[in-house]
């Protein structure tokens, strides 16, 4: 099983940073690539579109407001890789107004080698924190 991780401090508060990012289906609000979300499962199942037109599948696993985590897992994507499970969490930093925001996952690649599925994964987290930090001004 591969893993990657990677975190930004944004100088926003913990709570206004979950506010943006804490929904299961508010992707398309801060990740340009990811366009389109819809809910289903009373919330607990996402279909997103990319900017490509692919659908990507995923089922929330864990979720904890208080803690400002979730986790997901992937039933479906154009991604070489199975046993996707992933996690996004907002850490609270001794300045009250800065956040950090971490994005993980663990993954079994199938039809890419390890450090490519790594690599690909390491990619989005890095990009689509990046996206959040611009979303955020």
């Amino acid at each position: 099983m591969a893993s990657t991780s990677t975190h930004i401090d944004v100088p926003h508060s913990p709570e206004q940073v979950w506010q943006l990012i804490g929904g299961f289906g508010s992707l398309p609000d801060w990740l340009p690539y990811i366009p389109g979300s819809t809910l289903g499962e009373g919330g607990r199942i996402r279909t997103l579109t990319n900017a490509g037109g692919e659908t990507i599948v995923e089922r929330l696993t864990a979720f904890d407001e208080g803690s400002r985590t979730y986790t997901y897992t992937i039933l479906k994507a154009p991604f070489p890789v199975t046993d996707y499970l992933s996690t996004l969490t907002v850490h609270p930093l001794p300045d009250p107004d800065t956040a950090r925001v971490e994005w993980s996952g663990t993954f079994t690649p199938t039809t890419a080698t390890e450090e490519e599925a790594t690599a690909l994964f390491h990619g989005i987290y890095t990009e689509g924190l990046a996206a959040l930090e611009r979303t955020l001004g």
